[in-house]
């Protein structure tokens, strides 16, 4: 495990060979033999499945509950939505046969020409086609609606360039569908999902974030308007960590999904989407963790605390087995999940060091002077410091730990990004200040004719027009025309 440490790069030196190292030695994540896809191993796995959970909860209790729907889409249903097949058309995934024969000249097997479909499908890159068509057999009558549905499923974004869980040609999501009688329904639905998302981003993964509203260009294919929570990075790059869009009714309208409201009249519904993916994975790594691997928040570490046991011979380990039986005991009881490592083919350093590349919250370690003075050595991750407590009321001090390393975590985070804000005035200033990283308030005469200016030139974008924060008006820096308000910009994943 040394070893592994020494050969993690470090954040300074190459911080994109510093995320790999990590995803790959901190067991997150590997290659898949499928190019540009990814195996999400099992205890990165754990990790999602804590993110999937406490996210499913906060759905459910605003009202929202699961489906599922196909994986592949007719093609033709692409079309219907001019700006949605523009967007999406170049990262296609394409079936069109459905059957393999033996190669009859030997070596393996090949596409059966007979096979071929009558329509080609594309395989889900994302999933309003086919929902609006089923909707429009769900939804007759004002007495139907809202229609609230999520899904969990996998997508696919046929992605040249991929990265570990922040672009890859396959990844898993959530995908929120609803529809709407009225225009003030779905835009408060795409808020009220919007905050879900910056609640959980803040609260959970203690990664403060921005809200705003994407530019035109920036917007989601199809979307009236999409809204969005942008979290700043260690390397002082943006990372967009979930949308929420407004789909006014393009979609209901390219599928002919209308009801009938209380006086009888017929009307188009009104829909909204809304998603964030393991994207969220890449997001919390780079924005906690270290050159000695993982910082996980608390509230997401698939166990908060590990136990290592330090002994000579049976008898001690028997004593100490005993010791720590009553301390997981107490600890599960206040719902802190815990794991007690006393398997003997690893040396107590060996486990120190792998449990601390993996993030673990906490690590508690009892040895045989421990068991005489009824103490134990807890360390904390995100500090690395370490001190030796009284194991009585053990549980109550740890609960308090994590709840105060879940707060350190967070305010470390958002320290980081108000040092890394900067408002600038002028064009010189922005491109200057851009070279250091982190967002940068600008105004902007909101044109996409100057946004695109800018990106072409600094490689920076709008990540969102913010929601909070200084509304007042000023002058573009690049035009010098009326700007209504400063806008973020940053380089971004």
């Amino acid at each position: 495990m040394a070893k592994e440490l020494k050969e993690l790069t470090s954040r300074e030196e190459n911080y994109a060979q510093w995320y790999n190292d990590l995803v790959i030695k901190a067991d997150l994540a590997e290659n898949s033999a499928v190019r540009g896809c990814m195996v999400i191993k099992p205890y990165g796995y754990a990790i999602w499945e804590k993110i999937q959970r406490q996210l499913d909860d906060m759905f459910k209790e605003t009202g929202h509950v699961n489906a599922y729907f196909p994986l592949f889409i007719p093609k033709s249903f692409l079309s219907r939505e001019a700006d949605h097949v523009e967007g999406f058309a170049k990262e296609c995934a394409v079936v069109t046969h459905y059957r393999l024969k033996n190669n009859p000249n030997g070596g393996g097997v090949v596409v059966d020409p007979e096979a071929k479909l009558e329509e080609e499908l594309i395989v889900r890159p994302t999933s309003e086609t086919i929902i609006w068509s089923t909707y429009k057999n769900w939804i007759q009558s004002y007495r139907d609606l809202p229609v609230l549905c999520n899904q969990w499923a996998n997508v696919v974004r046929w992605e040249m360039r991929t990265r570990l869980f922040l672009r890859t040609a396959e990844f898993l999501w959530q995908e929120g569908h609803t529809a709407h009688a009225t225009r003030e329904e779905a835009i408060a639905e795409t808020e009220k999902m919007l905050n879900v998302y910056a609640e959980f981003a803040e609260k959970y993964m203690a990664m403060p974030v921005v809200r705003g509203i994407k530019t035109a260009n920036e917007r989601f294919a199809g979307a009236i308007e999409t809204y969005c929570i942008e979290g700043l990075m260690q390397d002082g790059k943006a990372l967009q960590a979930g949308t929420s869009h407004f789909l006014g009714q393009n979609f209901a309208k390219a599928f002919d999904v209308q009801f009938s409201d209380k006086e009888g009249k017929r009307d188009y519904v009104w829909a909204t989407s809304w998603g964030v993916s393991t994207r969220l994975m890449g997001a919390l790594i780079m924005s906690h963790s270290d050159n000695n691997g993982l910082v996980l928040p608390p509230k997401l570490a698939p166990f908060q605390v590990v136990i290592v046991p330090i002994y000579k011979n049976n008898e001690q380990l028997a004593q100490i087995n005993e010791k720590v039986a009553t301390i997981v005991s107490q600890l599960k009881a206040r719902g802190i999940s815990v794991k007690y490592d006393d398997a003997d083919n690893k040396k107590p350093g060996w486990k120190f060091a792998e449990y601390e590349l993996k993030g673990v919250p906490v690590r508690l370690a009892m040895g045989a002077r421990d068991l005489e003075n009824n103490t134990v050595e807890v360390a904390r991750r995100d500090t690395l410091t370490k001190e030796t407590v009284s194991c009585e009321n053990i549980d109550i001090y740890i609960s308090c730990l994590l709840d105060d390393i879940q707060e350190t975590i967070y305010q470390k985070a958002f320290d980081y990004r108000d040092t890394h804000t900067t408002s600038v005035d002028s064009y010189d200033e922005f491109k200057e200040k851009l070279e250091h990283g982190g967002f940068i308030l600008a105004h902007w005469d909101g044109t996409p004719e100057t946004e695109e200016f800018i990106k072409t030139e600094t490689k920076a974008t709008i990540r969102c027009i913010p929601l909070e924060g200084d509304k007042t008006p000023g002058k573009c820096m690049v035009t010098g025309k009326p700007s209504a308000q400063r806008v973020v910009f940053a380089r971004a994943y």
